[in-house]
């Protein structure tokens, strides 16, 4: 057999992209004679495979986490689903949980995604900077655009996924599933929270 063209560097920065297992991201490389690209291809069409196979538990096990403020004031529940019962009982399946509630608390999101944010509430706030826009003055061929920006912004501060991480703000809510997702090499998501604080609506 001829020498494998990849290092172990290879090995692991294709477990990254791809979250499959180390022996199989070894595999992949083996196979494709160290092609990055054809090894994702690979791993992906026998993900498809792996996943067709549990289609009927994909991403219903999991945990509800909860977090209450030491003050009593706030307080939340999240569900995290995950594909196996296994992965969900693993440390850092929980430790996901754990931050997810935390962020939710500290951070106030609105929904776990932009499809969740209630049309009215877009709709109100577009109205406000199309009145801010407006009121400074800039040509108004350029309102629509500026105003879709600030839209975006304001995604960014009250959809979840989208939400700097409170521990590390360069990365997103996203981005830290994704890397906890690619480490476990299951597919997570989160199904749905409920923040509470006392007095408000």
């Amino acid at each position: 057999m001829a020498t494998t063209a990849f290092t172990a560097k290879d090995v692991q920065e294709l477990r990254q992209r791809t979250g499959a297992g180390m022996m199989d991201c070894k595999k992949a490389l083996e196979e494709t004679a160290g092609d990055t690209e054809k090894a994702v291809e690979l791993l992906r069409a026998k993900g498809i495979a792996k996943a067709e196979k549990r289609a009927g538990r994909e991403a219903s096990q999991g945990q509800v986490g909860s977090y209450v403020h030491h003050n009593g004031k706030v307080g939340v529940l999240v569900e995290v689903n995950c594909e196996t019962d296994f992965v969900a009982n693993t440390d850092e399946f929980k430790n996901l949980v754990k931050e997810l509630a935390l962020q939710i608390a500290s951070a106030a999101p609105l929904a776990v995604d932009k499809s969740g944010v209630p049309q009215e509430a877009v709709d109100k706030e577009r109205r406000i900077y199309e009145e801010q826009v407006r009121s400074s003055g800039k040509p108004e061929n350029l309102i629509p655009k500026i105003v879709d920006g600030k839209v975006e912004s304001y995604y960014k501060e009250v959809v979840l996924l989208s939400q700097p991480w409170i521990r590390e703000p360069k990365k997103t809510i996203a981005d830290l599933i994704r890397e906890t997702s690619a480490k476990l090499g299951e597919n997570v998501i989160v199904r749905r929270f409920a923040r509470f604080q006392l007095g408000a609506e």
